[in-house]
């Protein structure tokens, strides 16, 4: 490559998917900034802008490792010896115990390309349904509520760039100024323009303080608070009927549920008083417009689809759904959380966002593969029932781009399931503390190093190009999968080209819910990013059911006509930044409220346990931290667990600030320094989930799953807190 490119790309960690530019500096490259993407328009959090550092060989895998049988270590083999050690290790497993003793287990930071290569690999390949993703701790429960209301799933139904638009956001949970900085922007704008911002935390968070009404309620009572508000929307005669009427089912149901949650009912259980549950349902009902946003706070629950369900509802009966500058949204997480999901790593989907038992899928989905429906499996357990059989049903396991020994509820159990498995390969860009534990570890390229797709959060189709050429002991994840199939049996199928498999993508995706056929690299090039669905078909000849254009105001051009002569070639389809704008993605095309009801956390407090602890995540650090953490400016800025507490809590504890804490569930023991501070409520305690070893806080949280999402309930459960060692007498 010239040393004079500068190459436009994209952020490696977060649902953003900042732009960027990287230009070559030496062996690597540094991030320049790229002011012509909507969603940043250059501006950069540290994660972002340290990002090339991970690409050093001092922090990175830059060759195959092997677990040696007498010594017990991991040591250097060829690619060779890797690759046939992970084929014999699958083949024999499924020689004994079938194809379902095989799991494969992904990421949402994965590609595109990576996730549908991953899903095809894993139900053709090895014949297995036992498949899930990391994505499931992300945002499933709003996608289960999402397609329950809606017939759709998408991260957020319009662009970022509506959000300053509308009159009044809910933001519930969510904690931009740490987790997302750039969106922050976004927010200012808001009420810059005379909009209000009403912040749902139990902490005072930065984002909390950018708030015009900030509620704190308990962790894990975010449906009553929702079904409060809605309570008063109704007692005070503000439901738009018209909307209801026109372009919804079901409301009478989910109102007799909301009307069980009188006002002081809803103070007793969340602990927020009740003129300030006024003020919000007057604050949002006053505005001419206005959206609910939700992240992993209301999400990351055993409730957490009809929690989700709730603020829908809410925005259903006051008319801010499927009208311009108004809607509910979901902030995905992962950096590819959306498109990761939608293409084949879920237990139950396959790509384009089809259900795995839909016989229509079945066949499309074969068809693109040249196979037989019939002789696709079926769905699989979800991330933490995958990871729970792991030694048991599931012997062996291929992991690609996650860390479950951090990342997983109950973590200390998982971390022994996986230890008990017969076999473990993982593909990663750096040693994780999942990697240490397995008998194969296959060093794959980073961001930087390889060009692919991904999906942000308002599923915009964004391109990552390749600007440095990996080390010489390095593959791409294809390239590996491609080997593997090799290997066991299929010579074809399996493209190391990312265009290639993007090509096959879009042909798989054709017809689906995320139809991307009308996507190509040299358009997403073009345009900057293309949103799904765009189908393949130009846009004066829309499919049935489809849903709103691109345009501003939902209609989809008409292709020009011509006054003499034949009618010029239509134009391709737009793109859909703006959902449901004339129509949902239901059979009728109306929304569809859905009753609930709160009900306690799966695990709630008692005398033995009487504190709540919540988790969630810093700003210099990302996920299970496992790349983020080998970056020096980051670990400077964070460098280990903490515990945050009330100042009255600590005192009725005798705990002070700075000194080493245990935190307990019935799960297991974490120890942290106290971090003392009036931002968080007096009976809740917040770790970050970002380290290993003693401060790992998912050594805490609890399995419990959402009956719907198969979501854990990583936000919510019992603990005590106590002196890490015993105190002189």
């Amino acid at each position: 490559m010239s040393e004079a490119v500068t190459t436009p790309t994209h952020c490696p960690y977060c649902a953003l998917q900042c732009g960027m530019s990287l230009s070559p500096k030496g062996a690597s490259v540094e991030v320049v900034e790229r002011t012509d993407f909507p969603v940043n328009r250059g501006a950069l959090c540290g994660k972002g802008r340290t990002a090339p550092a991970v690409l050093s060989s001092r922090v990175r895998l830059t060759g195959p490792l092997v677990r040696c049988p007498d010594t017990g270590a991991l040591a250097p083999a060829t690619w060779e010896e890797a690759l046939a050690a992970v084929a014999d290790g699958l083949r024999r497993t499924r020689a004994d115990h079938g194809p379902d003793a095989v799991g494969v287990f992904g990421g949402g930071g994965l590609t595109n390309e990576k996730a549908y290569t991953l899903g095809k690999f894993a139900r053709l390949v090895l014949g297995t349904s036992q498949i899930d993703y990391n994505g499931r701790f992300c945002m499933s429960s709003a996608a289960a509520a999402h397609q329950r209301a809606f017939g759709l799933d998408r991260g957020l139904p319009f662009p970022l760039e509506d959000i300053p638009r509308t009159g009044c956001v809910i933001l519930v949970g969510s904690n931009l100024a740490e987790t997302m900085p750039p969106a922050l922007r976004y927010l200012t704008e808001l009420k810059e323009n005379g909009g209000k911002l009403i912040v749902v935390d139990p902490r005072r968070t930065r984002t909390a303080e950018q708030a015009d009404l900030h509620l704190a309620p308990r962790p894990g009572t975010d449906l009553a608070l929702a079904l409060g508000l809605l309570h008063l929307v109704v007692a005070e005669g503000r439901v738009d009927e018209e909307f209801v009427r026109e372009r919804t089912e079901g409301w009478e149901a989910a109102r007799a549920g909301a009307m069980a949650h009188w006002p002081e009912l809803v103070e007793r259980i969340t602990g927020v008083p009740v003129p300030l549950l006024r003020d919000a349902m007057r604050m949002f009902g006053d505005a001419e417009s206005g959206m609910v946003l939700t992240a992993r706070g209301p999400e990351q629950q055993a409730k957490g689809t009809d929690t989700v369900g709730a603020w829908i509802n809410l925005c259903l009966a006051t008319g801010r759904a499927g009208r311009p500058h108004s809607g509910y949204g979901c902030l995905t997480g992962q950096g590819n959380g959306q498109g990761g999901r939608e293409h084949g790593q879920k237990a139950d989907q396959l790509p384009g966002y089809r259900k795995l038992d839909d016989p229509v899928a079945r066949a499309h989905v074969a068809g693109v593969w040249g196979v037989d429906p019939a002789s696709l499996p079926g769905p699989g357990r979800s991330a933490y029932e995958l990871l729970d059989a792991l030694g048991g049903d599931v012997k062996s396991l291929l992991l690609m781009g996650s860390n479950p020994v951090v990342s997983a509820p109950r973590a200390a159990h998982i971390e022994e399931r996986i230890r008990s498995l017969d076999f473990l390969a993982v593909a990663d860009v750096v040693l994780s503390e999942t990697a240490e534990l397995a008998d194969v570890v296959l060093p794959v390229t980073q961001w930087a190093e390889e060009t692919g797709t991904t999906t942000n959060l308002e599923g915009r189709v964004l391109l990552r190009e390749r600007a440095l050429t990996p080390p010489e002991g390095v593959r791409t994840d294809l390239e590996v999968l491609h080997a593997l199939a090799g290997l066991l049996g299929w010579e074809k199928g399996f493209p190391t080209d990312p265009e290639e498999v993007f090509d096959e993508l879009r042909r798989a995706s054709a017809g689906g819910p995320a139809d991307y056929s009308g996507i190509s690299y040299r358009r997403i090039r073009e345009e900057n990013g293309v949103f799904w669905p765009c189908p393949e078909e130009p846009a004066g000849g829309r499919r049935a059911g489809a849903t709103s254009s691109g345009a501003p105001d939902g209609v989809v051009p008409e292709p020009a006509a011509s006054a003499v002569g034949p009618a010029p070639a239509a134009a391709p389809h737009p793109g859909t930044p703006r959902l449901f704008l004339d129509r949902f993605a239901t059979p009728d095309g109306r929304a569809r409220f859905v009753p609930v009801t709160h009900r306690a956390a799966a695990e709630e407090t008692d005398a033995e346990y009487p504190i709540v602890l919540t988790t969630g995540r810093v700003v210099a650090q990302y996920q299970s931290g496992a790349q983020t953490r080998r970056v020096d400016e980051l670990n400077a800025a964070a460098p280990g667990a903490f515990v945050e507490l009330h100042p009255r809590l600590a005192e009725r504890l005798g705990v002070a600030d700075g000194e080493r804490v245990a935190v307990v569930s019935r799960r297991g023991r974490s120890v942290a320094p106290a971090r003392v501070t009036t931002a968080i409520r007096p009976d809740t305690v917040f770790m970050p989930f970002h380290w290993p070893g003693e401060g790992r806080a998912n050594t805490l949280t609890n399995p419990a799953l959402d009956p719907v999402s198969r979501m854990p309930e990583f936000k919510v459960c019992a603990v005590r807190l106590e002196p890490a060692s015993p105190r002189p007498r």
